[in-house]
This record gives C-alpha cells, sequence and structure tokens, in this order.
C-alpha cells in the first residue's frame, strides 16, 4: 500500500478539521476519499467547504462496505467510538479514534478486544502525547532521574466555560449525549497523561464531584480526587470549568526531588543526594538535602498536536512504526474518569478493578434522568451518528 485512503465519521468541528489538514495534503502517505456523517445537511456542507470528487456517507455501514477507504478517524460523539471501531475494524479497516476512547470501561473494553483479534493498527487521537513538556516528563521518569515516585498534584483548572458555552447546545453537559462534564469532555487529555507520565495507575480512589454547581447543567462541573498507588505514592487532581482566571500546575515529587510543569516551563528541584539516602545518614536535627533547582530545557511549541498522531498512524500502516498512542490505552484514562465519579457517586472509596456493571447501572439511571434523553440505552451497545458534535 502506497496510499493511505481515509475516511472521516462525524462532520462536526473536530471531524471537518482533520478532514481539511489530511485533504491539504499535510499528512504523507494519506488521502482524503470519504466523509460521512448521520445528517445529511452536515454531509453535504462539510463537502461544499472540502471540495474535490470525495464519496458522501449518511451510514458508516455502507462506508464501511464501500471498498472506498483503508482507515477511519470517527470523530462521533463519545458514546459511539467504541462500536463504530468494533465495526471497522471487523471489516478490516485501520481505526484511529477521537478522544475520550468511550463513555464507559466496559464499552472500550470490548473495542479493545475487537482491536486485539484483528490485524489493523489502532490508535487514538491523544495528541498531547506529542507536547514536548510531557514528553520529557515522561523521559525523566522512566529513566530514573527522579527516582520513586512519592507523590503528584495537577491542578488544572484553566478549561473555563461559560454558561453560553452549555446554552449553545442540548446536547451539550448532559448525561444522555456526553456522559460527564469536565472529567469526560475537557479533560480526558490529563487523565490520559497522568498515568502515561507516571507509568502507574491509581489503585484506589476518593473523590468528591460537583455535579452543576457554578453552571446550570446536570453533570460534575468541579473535580478533587484524592489517588494512591501500589508503591504508597499519592496524588491530587483538582479540574474545574469555572475559575477564572483557572491553573495549570502539575507537580510529581520524587526521592530525587520534584519537577513542576507550569507557564510553559519545566523546572527540576533536584536533591544533590536522593532524600531517601540523605535520611539515613544525616545526624543534623533539622538538616534537609541540598536542592538545586534546574530549567529542564525543552523544545519550544506544543508539539505536532493531531497532526503529528494522524501522520504517526499513517507511518504505522505503511511502515509499522510504533504507534505514539495505541488505541487500547485509551481504557487507562477513561478508568480514571469512571472510578473518579462512582467514588462521588457512591460516597465511598474505589478500588481497581473497578466494578464495570455497577457503574454502568449508575451511568445508566443518570441518562434515563437526563434532560435530554438519548434514544437508546447504552447498555444494547446501539450505534448512532450525531453531526452535532
Amino acid at each position: 500500500m502506497g496510499t493511505v485512503r481515509f475516511g472521516i465519521i462525524g462532520m462536526g468541528n473536530m471531524g471537518l478539521s482533520h478532514a481539511k489538514y489530511v485533504r491539504d495534503g499535510e499528512i504523507k502517505g494519506a488521502e482524503l476519499t470519504a466523509i460521512c456523517d448521520q445528517s445529511p445537511e452536515q454531509v453535504e456542507r462539510a463537502a461544499a467547504a472540502l471540495g474535490g470528487n470525495l464519496k458522501r456517507f449518511t451510514s458508516a455501514d455502507e462506508l464501511f462496505a464501500s471498498g472506498s477507504v483503508d482507515a477511519v478517524l470517527i470523530a462521533t460523539p463519545h458514546y459511539d467510538h467504541p462500536e463504530l471501531a468494533i465495526q471497522a475494524l471487523k471489516h478490516g479497516l485501520h481505526v484511529l479514534i477521537e478522544k475520550p476512547a468511550g463513555v464507559y470501561t466496559k464499552q472500550v473494553r470490548l473495542m479493545n478486544e475487537a482491536a486485539a483479534a484483528s490485524d489493523r493498527k489502532f490508535g487514538i487521537m491523544y495528541n498531547q502525547r506529542t507536547n514536548p513538556m510531557y514528553m520529557k516528563l515522561r523521559e525523566l521518569i522512566a529513566s530514573g532521574e527522579l527516582g520513586e515516585i512519592k507523590r503528584f498534584s495537577w491542578i488544572i483548572t484553566d478549561w473555563y466555560r461559560s454558561q453560553a458555552y452549555y446554552d449553545s447546545g442540548s446536547w451539550r453537559a448532559t448525561w444522555a449525549y456526553e456522559g460527564g462534564g469536565v472529567l469526560i469532555n475537557q479533560c480526558p487529555h490529563n487523565l490520559d497523561l497522568m498515568p502515561w507520565t507516571l507509568g502507574m495507575m491509581p489503585e484506589r480512589i476518593r473523590a468528591f464531584c460537583h455535579y452543576g454547581k457554578h453552571r446550570d447543567i446536570e453533570v460534575e462541573d468541579d473535580v478533587t480526587a484524592y489517588m494512591e498507588f501500589a508503591n504508597g505514592a499519592t496524588g491530587v487532581f483538582i479540574t474545574s470549568v469555572a475559575d477564572s482566571p483557572g491553573t495549570n500546575r502539575y507537580e510529581v515529587t520524587g526521592d530525587n526531588g520534584k519537577i513542576v510543569i507550569e507557564h510553559g516551563k519545566m523546572t527540576f528541584w533536584r536533591n544533590r543526594i536522593p532524600e531517601s539516602e540523605f535520611n539515613r545518614t544525616n545526624e543534623k536535627v533539622f538538616g534537609r538535602p541540598e536542592v538545586w533547582e534546574c530549567s529542564i530545557p525543552v523544545p519550544e511549541g506544543i508539539g505536532s498536536q493531531h497532526r503529528g498522531i494522524t501522520q504517526n498512524f499513517v507511518n504505522a500502516i505503511l511502515h509499522d512504526e510504533p504507534l505514539i498512542a495505541p488505541g487500547e490505552e485509551g481504557i487507562n484514562g477513561l478508568t480514571i474518569s469512571n472510578m473518579i465519579h462512582l467514588s462521588s457517586w457512591l460516597d465511598d472509596w474505589v478500588k481497581l478493578p473497578i466494578d464495570e456493571e455497577l457503574y454502568l447501572k449508575l451511568l445508566q439511571e443518570r441518562i434515563e434522568a437526563s434532560r435530554t434523553r438519548k434514544k437508546t440505552n447504552v447498555r444494547k451497545q446501539t450505534v448512532s451518528i450525531d453531526g452535532s458534535y
């Protein structure tokens, strides 16, 4: 195969954005050949904006069976990502999905199983993995430069969204259509980067979510979660859509010091000797390790982002290049999101492995009471494509 023929499903803002850079030849080895959306109007608007001789579909099944594409990029609402991916894989297509992987882990686990049973490439649009800052942090932790991790804190409250944002679509911030609020809509990248950079998942979580505290919505708009890890490390994750000005500060402390990412800079306060070694040998009552403040050099900019993930996906198909963001890893951040929700709903600790059936039951209750009712029961795994993503 010399060129990967792309079909994009979901012609909302993100789908159209992906379509434009593929159409414009910005992805080497890729060609846009088809677009798909349940709404005929969305398809026609997208076709007019994109130009060219694109095949147009209002049915994903027809696209999958058409023989006009080798790979699909799925940019539909959250609930539909896993089922569409499963169908595409069964048709022998390579699959790249937008974040999040899905809404609940049982659904995503089925998608991962389908990918494992296929010989197709499966990726997820975790474009923040191309950000040099987070790539460097992951490298420093994995190499042992920071030593054993003791704690992390991530205050990510610069996801500001006004009431006008939520009022712009009746589907926004509803259990029925989005499956949650700030955790599932704004924070999937952060919830992915946390275990990706730390190299470990929390074993248990105690979380507190506020639903419609700051905005007239039914889902969470303010979250504080405390996490514990197998090695004894702890962590705190705080997010909100209503802080102005907000904060984005990611701090990781290890035996060798701490690394802070904030305001586009990475600083390593490095212990001259590991804290644990100092503690064993120190005899001074108020002694403390000597600390060096080191500015970590990181390439400027935010990385290749969406185009980088898409190019890597194409390279994986054509040249077997390792994926930056394998689709199977989408379950990690979603597991944390589900654990936070479940802890809040139960007002109790939630441990791994998460009780997927209980989560699904309680989610379904919220869907049934949602302001905007989804037509299908999520447990039936029924596909629908909504162009207003």
